[in-house]
């Protein structure tokens, strides 16, 4: 499959959800926050091609991450928080979208 072939599927998995649909998703470890500051296409195509120097260099700049403790609090106390998600097996990429105010 070519990188093409893997954004033309990703595309069609970009998806966005609430807080509790993704709780089940924390639970068995699988959420990883993306930075705002990089496309999230951009991080499923990278996890999917197997782009290994470019996911270790976005985990060390801190562009990939694991929700902290004190984020899941935040969400778990907002049922109203929306996310972009993008699903790529085994992991569920999650982006913080702006609440509307």
């Amino acid at each position: 499959m070519t990188n093409q072939d893997i954004r033309a599927e990703l595309t069609q998995n970009l998806d966005e959800a609430e807080w509790e649909w993704l709780i089940p998703h924390i639970k068995r470890d699988a959420v990883i926050l993306v930075s705002v500051d990089l496309d999230l296409l951009d991080a499923g195509e990278a996890i999917a091609s197997d782009n290994i120097p470019t996911v270790e260099r976005w985990i060390n700049e801190a562009l990939f991450t694991k929700p902290s403790t004190d984020q899941l609090s935040e969400w778990n106390g907002d049922p109203t928080k929306r996310f972009k998600t993008l699903i790529v097996q085994p992991y569920v990429l999650v982006q913080e979208k702006a609440q509307n105010i």
